[in-house]
């Protein structure tokens, strides 16, 4: 049973979400959030697979929310927002949500990407896919040495471990990361490895 909670500060969309996915045999909504700092307790609290997080919302919002769930280990996050500017779409991945899909998105679509988060596999809806890839090119494509120190990051490796590994100065690694953040649109190791992993530009190494 996929157990998912509901973060959104309208009642009226979270009673439809509790509805729709309630009539799933293998998906329980196991509660619901107003706002992304209830999300966050809530999300401690019960334990849920999947959260259904809105992004704009009082207190705090769905980014902050998402980042703090996913730095506890907790469960999936999966962003559900009637926006879809490339700003937004971007904070959500770099914060650590496993997919972004729009509130307007078929009910069949919404209930298959809840089963697929649950696995921890990436649901990005195929416009908004094509956004981020948009987003990555714009700023012009990582080269060949970047990818390679990006990798080398996603194995847990220090900027001394990797200029020793590629026989490079640590400031050209230094060098190579800061333009790697710039071409992502991040701001730190983390958030750049699991943004390439994301539009498929790096690798899982646990794979």
């Amino acid at each position: 049973m996929i157990r998912v909670l509901l973060v959104d500060d309208h009642p009226v969309v979270r009673s439809g979400l509790s509805g729709l996915l309630g009539d799933e045999p293998d998906i329980d909504v196991v509660g619901e959030a107003s706002d992304g700092r209830e999300g966050v307790d809530r999300a401690a609290q019960l334990g849920p697979d999947v959260v259904l997080m809105d992004l704009r919302m009082p207190v705090m919002d769905g980014v902050e929310a998402t980042a703090l769930i996913v730095a506890t280990g907790g469960p999936r996050v999966l962003v559900l927002t009637t926006y879809d500017t490339d700003a937004d779409i971007l904070r959500a991945v770099e914060a650590g949500a496993t997919g972004y899909l729009l509130k307007d998105t078929p009910r069949d679509e919404l209930v298959e990407a809840v089963r697929t988060a649950s696995r921890g596999e990436t649901v990005l809806a195929p416009p908004l896919a094509a956004k981020l890839m948009r987003q990555v090119r714009s700023n012009d494509q990582l080269t060949a040495r970047e990818v390679e120190v990006l990798a080398l990051v996603s194995r847990g490796m220090s900027n001394g471990d990797i200029a020793k590994e590629l026989f490079i100065g640590e400031a050209t690694v230094k060098t190579h990361l800061l333009h790697v953040f710039d071409k992502l649109g991040v701001s730190d190791r983390t958030a750049a490895v699991t943004t390439a992993m994301r539009l498929g530009v790096l690798r899982d190494p646990d794979r």
